[in-house]
């Protein structure tokens, strides 16, 4: 997500909660006890993102604009050799999503240091299914949940020297965004590549596990525009752009798997494995979009990064990865009764 577009501070009584929030309780006389660590839970994340970005009625509190999409997910021959799970064997249909990180319901298209998503919906029949969850950078925001509600705290206070003082103290919250403005402005939803950022623990049919990444690669290529080209298209061209893309036939992405290998980290989301740009990869399928769907399509669920099959499993010790399904269901129970 992107905290340039964020400009509203939080309601006040929050605010003050926040900051008056210091409990005496066994301080010693005439001292003030530092406030206690309270772990951050999933209504903590959507209720952090409401009192910055406001709460859009019937609408997600993360990744607001988007559009909804539909096609097919075809495996690749060898994907079997890497992980049992049923899609992986036989083509499914899919429903999809691109969309804009942050809670903004009008976050600008051409903005470059926002993060673009993709997630995925595999139909694997009689009601099951898996996801997908993507973004268009290699790393996560944030290591842990209370970083993400004090991140939004501290930007949503407008308090530039906060601000400052927090990603100075919090190095790794700068590493999406340094990548997101060292590449153009993507084009196109279609013409950029999508991470999982996650690890994830593959089994095939003989037991045999693998530690891979997620990666889309767009087959039209990276698509990007100059700051020139970005500022005259405007805020809102992508829904018009990927009509007219799909008007000439799908929007294709090769699924692969990032190789990893013992020693690998998979429990802070903001780091990159070494040398994962040269690692080895193996085809795991194609994602074709066929058209736009409906949005009522996809508010009638949420894509969850946790919906596993047997066959995946997500990192048991990546507190990111543990909170994000919950509080995507938080965000989709108020998005049912706002």
């Amino acid at each position: 997500m992107s905290f340039v577009i964020v400009r509203t501070a939080f309601r006040s009584a929050r605010t003050l909660l926040v900051l008056l929030g210091v409990l005496a309780m066994g301080a010693a006389p005439g001292a003030m006890a530092e406030p206690a660590k309270v772990p951050a839970g999933p209504a903590d994340l959507v209720n952090a993102l409401n009192d910055v970005f406001g709460k859009n009625a019937g609408q997600r509190a993360a990744h607001t604009k988007g559009i909804c999409l539909s096609g097919t997910f075809t495996p690749a021959a060898d994907a079997p050799k890497l992980s049992k799970a049923p899609h992986f064997s036989k083509p499914v249909p899919i429903t999809a999503r691109f969309s804009l990180g942050g809670g903004n319901a009008k976050a600008p298209d051409n903005a470059q240091d926002n993060v673009r998503g993709f997630a995925i919906r595999f139909d694997l029949g009689d009601g099951a299914s898996t996801d997908l969850v993507t973004i268009s950078a290699p790393v996560f925001f944030v290591q842990t949940p209370e970083q993400f509600v004090e991140l939004l705290e501290t930007v949503g206070s407008g308090d530039q020297d906060k601000i400052k003082a927090f990603f100075e103290s919090h190095p790794a919250s700068t590493r999406q965004k340094a990548w997101l403005t060292s590449h153009p402005v993507p084009a196109s939803f279609a013409g950029v590549d999508y991470w999982g950022v996650h690890g994830f623990t593959f089994t095939n049919a003989a037991g045999e596990t693998t530690l891979v990444k997620y990666k889309l690669i767009p087959e039209a290529g990276e698509l990007g525009l100059t700051p020139e080209e970005a500022e005259a298209k405007g805020p809102d061209f992508y829904a018009e752009e990927l009509k007219d893309r799909l008007a000439k036939g799908p929007v294709v992405f090769d699924l692969t798997a990032i190789i990893g290998k013992d020693g690998d980290q998979t429990t802070d989301p903001t780091l990159r494995w070494d040398d994962e740009d040269g690692r080895p990869t193996a085809p795991l399928g194609k994602i074709s979009i066929d058209a736009i769907a409906p949005d009522a399509t996809c508010n009638a669920f949420s894509f969850l990064p946790g919906n596993v099959v047997d066959g995946i499993a997500g990192p048991a010790s990546d507190p990111i990865f543990q909170i994000r399904s919950p509080a995507y269901l938080v965000s989709f129970t108020r998005r049912l009764a706002p």
